[in-house]
């Protein structure tokens, strides 16, 4: 079956039911003991455990032949160099399945909830239908990893899998959002899109960029279109002394910069709040939109229409590449300071 295929039984088998979220986030958290983030008011529903909560409470499930698996020091390194910083478009972390006999139900209800407590309620949808097309569904082909030990320092949890990367570390990655360089995309119309990405979760994201370019004069136009588009992989920061493709965004004018902080919106949109506070705390640290540039690439323009599939957003310790062809993938690379080193593949 094709990877953007829809399973028949996905309805039925797919691991994050509305009924399995909220008995994840509700009734299991309350049967189950975990931390609330605060006590609710009087006829106010419980609160879902954050997902921090639910890393500690997953990590004090796991088994010692299961931690031999999916359980590594903080600063544990492979041939893929240090392990918890790694990013790339499709791979496992681990090899056991989230969905597969190697987890106890329990856990993989603590998982469900702890993947889901990452994005805001209201994208749930997006993202189940992104998983389906790509993977099957949730947790059929996705891995996770867990690095340091929850509760008593430093901690990781991190999933992996086709257009995922995400993880979840309760700030205790030092000068990073979202615990380091996170990945997303989406096939949703087969391997090669439309010029009009029909049906793709992330599209709308390279629609608002395109009406800033819009909203340029020619010589901004002529500053921000760059012919050849960089590797997927170059993500790595350039620092404050780096050079940068495309337009200064001290440049734009006081209505181009509005919009093109209705873009950061949009991008950061997915995301549960205290992940997109990190990422506008590092963003200021460093300077802010006016010491990054955005570029929109020729190559890569599919249907040759002049709506620009590929762009990037960059300041000196900020990366936001959004490649749309064949099809969208995104490399999201944040910090407050550019030495922050990662590893990627693409």
């Amino acid at each position: 079956m094709a990877a953007n295929e829809r399973c028949p039984d996905c309805d039925s088998r797919e691991q994050t039911s509305r009924r399995s979220f909220l008995r994840a986030t509700g009734t299991l958290a309350v049967a189950a003991g975990l931390p609330l983030i605060s006590a609710p008011a009087r006829g106010e529903p419980a609160k879902a455990p954050s997902s921090e909560n639910l890393v500690q409470k997953l990590y004090e499930t796991i088994t010692d032949a299961q931690r031999k698996e999916i359980c590594f020091d903080w600063d544990y390194e492979d041939d893929r160099g240090l392990l918890r910083a790694h990013v790339s478009n499709n791979w496992h972390i681990t090899q056991p399945k989230v969905a597969s006999s190697f987890f106890t139900s329990e856990q993989q209800e603590i998982i469900s909830a702890l993947y889901w407590g990452l994005y805001k309620p209201d994208w749930h949808d997006r993202i189940k239908k992104q998983l389906r097309d790509d993977a099957g569904g949730y947790g059929k082909e996705q891995s996770i990893a867990l690095f340091g030990t929850p509760g008593t320092g430093k901690f990781e949890f991190v999933m992996t899998g086709r257009h995922l990367t995400i993880r979840c570390d309760g700030d205790s990655t030092e000068h990073t959002a979202f615990g380091g360089p996170i990945f997303y995309g989406h096939a949703a119309d087969g391997f090669n899109e439309k010029p009009d990405h029909p049906g793709n979760v992330y599209w709308h994201q390279a629609l608002k960029a395109n009406a800033l370019y819009q909203m340029l004069d020619s010589k901004q136009r002529s500053a921000a279109l760059v012919e050849e588009r960089p590797q997927e992989r170059n993500v790595h920061f350039r620092g404050p002394k780096g050079v940068f493709l495309g337009l200064p965004v001290t440049e734009l004018s006081a209505d181009q910069k509005t919009h093109l902080e209705s873009v950061l919106d949009t991008l950061l949109e997915p995301y549960r709040a205290p992940d997109e506070a990190e990422a506008r705390r590092c963003l200021k640290a460093q300077g802010g939109l006016d010491a990054c540039r955005i570029a929109f690439f020729r190559e890569g323009d599919v249907g040759k229409d002049e709506t620009w599939d590929c762009w990037r957003l960059e300041g000196p310790s900020f990366v936001w590449y959004y490649r749309g062809e064949p099809h969208v993938h995104v490399w999201v690379n944040i910090a407050d300071d550019p030495s922050v080193k990662i590893t990627t593949a693409g």
